[in-house]
């Protein structure tokens, strides 16, 4: 007896690839404004601005306590009730945007705290301002450490796209489960479903491994 079907599976493919690239397009967005969003409040904290650092610490702790689902149903379904809609890609855009940029934040803080406080004293008794210290001496280090640290963050918020079906995003989850309902193909969707997220995760898994071998080999973050 045949375990899987290679012709349904075959047949699939198509629905899948389009899923997976919707997948990317959403998922790498949100990202990238992450990373953004991470950085600039790492900033705020680190370097104690005040009343913005309260704001962010809150933020921070709103987003990273919550779950995306929740916070996503909150953006699609709750902000209409006030005559605010988002359509659903913006949405999954903006919410895992502001869940991952409540982890960047963390993330790039923890590397900017683990920079000796001498390493800013020395560039400043160089002649080095504020700015260049921070720019030049600070941000490089403190960006090397943080790499291990970001890459498990990426891996986990391109996991966390699974839950865009629930916005009736048609990504790879969506799909799987549309699939499944229609034609009880279930093994042969869920084996899809485990294929397209590791085409997804593996690439960033061992670029992640690259740059931290690399920058080990350089010497930073040791």
């Amino acid at each position: 007896m045949e375990l899987l079907h290679w012709d349904v599976i075959v047949s699939y493919l198509p629905l899948y690839r389009d899923a997976m690239f919707l997948t990317l397009r959403i998922g790498w967005a949100g990202i990238f404004a992450a990373v953004g969003l991470g950085f600039m409040c790492a900033l705020i904290r680190h370097f104690r601005v005040p009343i913005l650092q309260n704001i962010v610490g809150i933020y921070i702790e709103l987003f990273r306590n919550t779950p995306l689902l929740v916070q996503l149903f909150f953006l699609y379904f709750g902000l209409p009730k006030i005559g605010l809609e988002i359509p659903a890609e913006p949405c999954g855009v903006l919410g895992l945007a502001l869940l991952g940029g409540a982890y960047m934040a963390e993330t790039f803080r923890s590397g900017l705290e683990a920079i000796e406080p001498i390493q800013m004293e020395s560039a400043l008794s160089l002649g080095m301002t504020r700015q260049q210290a921070v720019l030049h001496v600070i941000l490089p280090q403190a960006v090397s450490i943080s790499v291990p640290a970001f890459v498990a963050n990426v891996i986990f918020l391109l996991k966390e796209t699974s839950v865009f079906s629930a916005i009736s995003l048609m990504d790879l989850m969506f799909t799987a489960k549309d699939l499944i309902g229609l034609y009880y193909k279930t093994l042969e969707c869920l084996t899809l479903l485990v294929v397209f997220y590791l085409i997804i995760l593996l690439p960033v898994s061992a670029l992640g491994s690259f740059l931290e071998r690399r920058l080990r080999y350089a010497g930073f973050g040791d």
